[in-house]
């Protein structure tokens, strides 16, 4: 009887097309809160300003993160961002965060699986850690927005 293992439903080169996304959308959140810890105004706002600054140098963290991973499996980062849209209104600028944040937790939740499934256990691990900083700062958009946290799950997975 043949020893058959599944095949992994990805490739490494899907996977670092995949980290390649996430890439562009940590550069993006990068830009955004750059561009929000410094234009929100009004005095009700300033503390969350100051932690959008904190958020700012967090992302660039999880970019260069991901950048090494995508290294180490062979390929080139990519230097594009995804697009960042602005307002002069605090809170769609925090909507636009927390939207951004609930995409990128729901991409790193799948990327998870994606590097088990190729045995990229390592890589695994530091998305898992990145993960950790996405929901905090998802909490704390939603806690600056007086809102509950976004369930980011997709609906097949819910129990």
């Amino acid at each position: 009887m043949p020893n058959y293992q599944p095949q992994p439903v990805i490739t490494r080169q899907k996977l670092i097309d995949n980290l390649n996304e996430d890439l562009s959308r940590e550069y993006q959140a990068v830009i955004a809160y750059v561009n929000y810890s410094q234009t929100i105004k009004g005095a009700q706002w300033m503390s969350i300003a100051k932690e959008l600054e904190k958020h700012a140098s967090e992302e660039l963290a999880h970019a260069l993160t991901i950048a090494k991973q995508i290294d180490y499996l062979g390929g080139t980062p990519t230097v594009m961002a995804q697009t960042v849209k602005t307002s002069k209104k605090p809170e769609e600028m925090l909507r636009f965060d927390l939207d951004n944040e609930n995409d990128t937790i729901a991409q790193y939740r799948i990327r998870v699986r994606e590097c088990e499934a190729l045995g990229e256990f390592a890589i695994a691990q530091h998305i898992r850690e990145i993960l950790v900083q996405e929901q905090e700062h998802q909490s704390d958009l939603a806690n600056a927005l007086g809102i509950e946290v976004p369930d980011v799950t997709p609906a097949a997975q819910r129990v």
